[in-house]
This record gives C-alpha cells, sequence and structure tokens, in this order.
C-alpha cells in the first residue's frame, strides 16, 4: 500500500463533502469541484471521486471518469493491429485529475490514476481504454510527463490526447503491487 493510500481514501463525491476548502492551484479546476461536478454526476455527463483526508475530512484530491471512444486509425498500429477492424474502439476519459496544494507530491496523484483505471476496469461493459487530455494551463509539459511515466502513449496525431490500454494498465499495477 503507498504512502498515499495510507492516508485517503477514495469515494464517490457527495453533498456531504466539503467541496468550499479545495485549492488545488487552478482556479478553473477548482470552480469545477465547487460548482460543476455535482450538475455533471447529476445529468449523468461524468462520475467524480474524491480523495479525502482521514485526519481532517478535507478533500485532497479528485477526478473525472466518462464515455469515450478511440478512432482505431488514431491508435498506434501495434494496438490498432490487434483489435477488431471497428471504426472506433470503447474508451474510459480521464476527464480531469487534480490534487489539493496541500497534498501534492505524497504520490496521491499516482493513487488516483491507480483508482481510476481500477474502477474502469471493474465496469461490466467493454472499455478498451482510458483516455486522457494533459493539460497544464499553459505552463509545462508536466502532466503529459506524468501520463508517459504510467505508461500512456499519444493518440496519432495529437498533440496532448494519450492513451492506455485497460490490459497494459492492469499488468503494470499488478508488478507494482508484487514488489
Amino acid at each position: 500500500m503507498s504512502a498515499a493510500a495510507a492516508q485517503f481514501r477514495i469515494e464517490p463525491l457527495s453533498g456531504t463533502h466539503d467541496r468550499s476548502r479545495f485549492v488545488s492551484g487552478s482556479g478553473p479546476l477548482d470552480r469545477y469541484l465547487r460548482e460543476q461536478a455535482s450538475q455533471d454526476i447529476k445529468r449523468r455527463i461524468a462520475t467524480c471521486f474524491v480523495a479525502v483526508d482521514f485526519e481532517n475530512q478535507d478533500i485532497v484530491g479528485f477526478y473525472t471518469l466518462t464515455a469515450t471512444s478511440v478512432a482505431l486509425d488514431a491508435l498506434a498500429p501495434e494496438i490498432a493491429e490487434k483489435l477488431p477492424r471497428y471504426p472506433v474502439v470503447p474508451a474510459a476519459l480521464l476527464g480531469r485529475l487534480v490534487v489539493s496544494v496541500a497534498a501534492q507530491g505524497r504520490g496521491l496523484g499516482a493513487a488516483l490514476l491507480a483508482d481510476a483505471l481500477l474502477r474502469t476496469a471493474r465496469v461490466e461493459m467493454g472499455v478498451f481504454a482510458m483516455v486522457v487530455d494533459a493539460k497544464d494551463d499553459g505552463k509545462d509539459d508536466a502532466a503529459q510527463r506524468f501520463y508517459e511515466k504510467h505508461g500512456f502513449t499519444l493518440l496519432v496525431g495529437e498533440q496532448r490526447r494519450l492513451v492506455l490500454p485497460i490490459a497494459t494498465a492492469l499488468k503494470a499495477l499488478e508488478r507494482r503491487d508484487a514488489k
């Protein structure tokens, strides 16, 4: 179990969570959690999961998941050649993955990503891959480097949209847990 997992629990966002104190350093993402996430959940546009600090019950991170698809020809040839010739394959979109300023540098981002991948793998419907848009508010390429470190690769012809097959992610998580 990682140090982050020992300090936080990850659960679906609900009305009992106090979102008012969450600060990530990104105004738009903080506003999303405070003002939009519940509406997206009610409308079944996205699901939102929060990391809650065991000690003070503060939200210290969150991520959203929603359905998407990936064009077969946007996948790397070595991935696409193993798939049926459908024009698109089903995927989950990790729309946002955010860690509070107070919790940054403690492994929570990786713990949230692992949780999102495991939840996606457990869904009782076909989901081939997870897709992310690595956005950094124009600062640098830190988000893209984070996802690439965890096995994501750029989709063909894209600059910030990355993909990771769920089966590949599960194998990596098994290797990590075996250590």
